[in-house]
């Protein structure tokens, strides 16, 4: 990715740490949060999708509670977390509400995005709150998460949301320029990396140490990268105590360390799929379905589907067949084998009648599924 071609892009994951946010980690900065509002907004008015991804959860509850320090052990923080959490939102929703825009507070752990249901469920939420025209601030479910499934820090959620929501760029911002090749803070002669690739293990021997307020630092700034890259998605780590340092990106300046895929968003979503060598199912479909699957790139809908085999689950990966058993294409199916039985052959507008409830129009939506 080129830099300039950032003016083009339309959906952005944005992640603030809690450095940018808070006062030395005790309380959030308001004034500044309005700052970073102010920019993300002037996103949205160039046509841009925007998925905030903050932290700031634990250091606003400390500030709440009155507490000395942050606390150590899990529970207390998940019991901070929770108080704080109500804070972060309320100020989120102030900053964004001058600006007559919505928000929407989305709180995720790791199972969310291990199990392939839920990754759609997920998945789904996040992309229609975007088609409202409403900001998701995602945050890490710090007070149900446990130290099996919680994340760590949220520049590794942030790089799974942009996986999540097929974003064109991920944006780190924190309190340092970027990646540099010596600790700047140590060797005078230290230079900032402009352009690197993701996934490139030699970086992380440039990565310092853990950040004083918050989880991360930026060895797992490097590891989100390499996740958002999985799915095509480019990463560029700037600080944000540069001024209007979004906008500035925005319009092609050269800020901070762009972490590059080699590979878009279309191709490492192939891949994925065609990499799958267990499959749950099979969908048999008509000729009709598989002509508009071949030749309209559209999604697959129910009335397209003749037959049904196997026993699958919502979220895993089936097989699309014609009537000589010779497979079409394979993606990820919105009902489970059950479901789908009932209402093959039926409209979409007829799923409801039929189930009670309607989890999706298409049976794989067409961003889910591959012409194999």
């Amino acid at each position: 990715m080129k830099r300039d071609e950032l003016k083009n892009s339309r959906r952005w994951v944005v992640k603030l740490g809690s450095s940018l946010l808070t006062n030395n980690g005790l309380g959030l900065k308001t004034e500044t949060l309005e700052v970073w509002v102010s920019q993300i907004m002037a996103l949205r008015e160039q046509g841009k999708e925007i998925v905030l991804v903050s932290s700031g959860a634990v250091a606003e509850g400390i500030n709440r509670l009155k507490l000395q320090q942050r606390p150590n052990s899990l529970h207390e923080l998940q019991a901070v977390a929770a108080v704080g959490q109500m804070g972060l939102i309320q100020a989120y929703e102030y900053c964004f509400q001058k600006h007559n825009t919505h928000t929407a507070q989305i709180l995720i752990t790791h199972d969310e995005i291990s199990n392939r249901g839920k990754y759609l469920n997920a998945r789904s939420t996040l992309r229609t709150l975007l088609s409202m025209g409403v900001v998701p601030i995602v945050n890490e479910n710090d007070t149900v998460a446990t130290d099996e499934i919680r994340f760590g820090d949220n520049d590794t959620l942030a790089g799974l949301v942009s996986n999540l929501v097929d974003a064109d760029v991920l944006i780190l911002l924190t309190d340092q320029s970027g990646l540099f090749d010596k600790d700047p803070s140590k060797h005078s002669d230290a230079k900032l990396i402009t352009q690197a690739q993701a996934g490139d293990k030699t970086l992380e021997n440039y990565a310092g140490d853990v950040g004083v307020f918050g989880r991360g630092g930026m060895l797992t700034k490097l590891r989100a990268a390499e996740i958002a890259a999985k799915s095509g998605t480019p990463t560029i780590i700037a600080s944000g105590l540069e001024d209007n340092v979004i906008t500035r990106l925005e319009h092609g300046e050269e800020l901070g360390t762009l972490l590059d895929t080699k590979i878009g968003h279309v191709t490492a979503r192939k891949q994925w799929l065609a990499g799958h060598a267990r499959l749950a199912g099979d969908l048999v479909l008509d000729d009709g379905a598989i002509k508009v699957l071949k030749e309209g790139g559209r999604s697959l809908l129910a009335v397209g589907v003749i037959n049904v085999n196997g026993n699958f689950r919502r979220g895993e990966i089936v097989r699309c067949l014609n009537a000589q058993g010779t497979e079409i294409a394979r993606g990820l199916i919105n009902y489970n084998a059950d479901e789908t039985r009932k209402i093959m052959g039926q409209s979409s507008g007829n799923i409801e009648s039929i189930l009670g409830y309607v989890d999706e129009d298409e049976l794989i939506h067409r961003d889910n599924l591959i012409i194999v």
